[in-house]
């Protein structure tokens, strides 16, 4: 059955990425490409919008970066605002309505409901669920029609500073701004590993990690990237601390870097093999 989503799209189920400077590049570009392979039922296309084609599968659509007209982005800022380029008149070849991925989220599940929720034109985000109390969307993942969301991108390049400055994240800007209001995927679909994933102190330093058996998807933020979390590293830098090491740092000053006693006793993990799993070519 072809959903008005897809029927607008040629009954294909486009996903697009976007990818920029060094930080993440064709290894991750490539592992996405294959999680979404191997949980989406055909015909799909993945088309990666990049500065750097090398080591690229061959399966992946290469299309140059959309330009974006911005001379100096936006400093001392959390939000990823070179999103902004995906937000303009085209992308590419594709029409209709496309589903956006980031490039460090882990698929663990089908990906074919996210082309049935909704109608064509509406912009439908994952929950942020980081704050409860504020309806805010996450765009980590999220599906807008080609083209919606100009008039976004026309108020970011007028004043790129001053619309970072107000909205600090590049997802509460398009959750307050979209063209005609944002609708929601569920939110069990859509997971934050931390958020959800993790187990509360003293649970995780004897549990793994969890992974809900709703999740379709589970989204890294902050810095901690998967591959931590097959680890078992909670902090980006460093190498991996056994639990007992860990407990033992609660007395080292340097160690907790200004962490009050039960936040730093909640940054641990342990490995987490479902991420190894799923993330993978």
């Amino acid at each position: 059955m072809t959903t008005n989503v897809l029927t607008a799209s040629g009954g294909v189920k486009q996903v697009i990425c976007i990818n920029w400077g060094t930080k993440y590049g064709a290894p991750f570009i490539n592992r996405l490409y294959a999680m979404v392979a191997r949980n989406i039922t055909p015909p799909f296309t993945f088309t990666c919008f990049t500065d750097n084609r090398a080591g690229l599968r061959p399966e992946i659509l290469c299309e140059d970066l959309p330009p974006l007209d911005v001379e100096n982005m936006p400093t001392n800022t959390r939000g990823i605002w070179p999103k902004a380029r995906l937000w303009g008149a085209t992308l590419g070849k594709l029409r209709g309505p496309v589903l956006f991925l980031d490039l460090d989220l882990v698929i663990v599940s089908s990906l074919d409901a996210f082309f049935d929720i909704g109608e064509a034109d509406d912009i439908v985000m994952a929950r942020n669920q980081t704050t409860p109390f504020e309806r805010l969307g996450q765009t980590s993942l999220f599906r807008f029609p080609v083209g919606k969301l100009v008039p976004l991108q026309e108020k970011f390049r007028s004043d790129p500073q001053g619309v970072a400055d107000e909205y600090r994240y590049e997802q509460r800007f398009v959750s307050r701004n979209a063209p005609g209001g944002i609708t929601f995927f569920p939110r069990k679909w859509v997971l934050h590993f931390r958020q959800d994933c993790r187990w509360p102190f003293p649970l995780n330093y004897f549990l793994a990690p969890r992974l809900p058996s709703d999740a379709r998807v589970v989204i890294f933020p902050r810095g901690l990237h998967p591959q931590h979390a097959i680890e078992g590293r909670y902090g980006t830098k460093g190498p991996r601390k056994t639990a007992f090491k860990h407990i033992a740092g609660i007395f080292d000053t340097k160690q907790r870097k200004n962490k009050g006693a039960l936040q730093y006793l909640r940054h641990y993990i342990r490995p987490t093999p479902w991420v190894a799993e799923h993330w993978r070519e």
